[in-house]
């Protein structure tokens, strides 16, 4: 998540890599969770490249079959790792 810098007021982001290597090393540990997973991706801004300060992470997750309904999906899924906020869809 976004940290000051020192007392002042401004914000550092990560940035693209680090946000990548964090949703790799995140998928390779709900792949383990989630045994249906047959793929998983990111887009929007951060997959384009033109990510920015207060920019979220657009996740989907393809799963060989999901019992719950659409809206519910992802509550199995712990984004809490994530270095900035983060959306699924499953």
């Amino acid at each position: 998540m976004p940290v000051r810098s020192l007392n002042s007021s401004v914000f550092t982001w990560p940035d693209r890599k680090r946000v990548d290597s964090a949703v790799r090393a995140w998928a390779e540990e709900e792949g383990k969770k989630h045994l249906g997973l047959r793929g998983l991706g990111y887009f929007g801004s951060y997959a384009r490249g033109n990510w920015g300060v207060g920019s979220n992470l657009d996740l989907i997750a393809i799963v060989k079959r999901a019992d719950e309904r659409f809206e519910r999906r992802s509550l199995d899924w712990d984004l809490s790792s994530l270095p900035v906020p983060a959306e699924l869809l499953v």
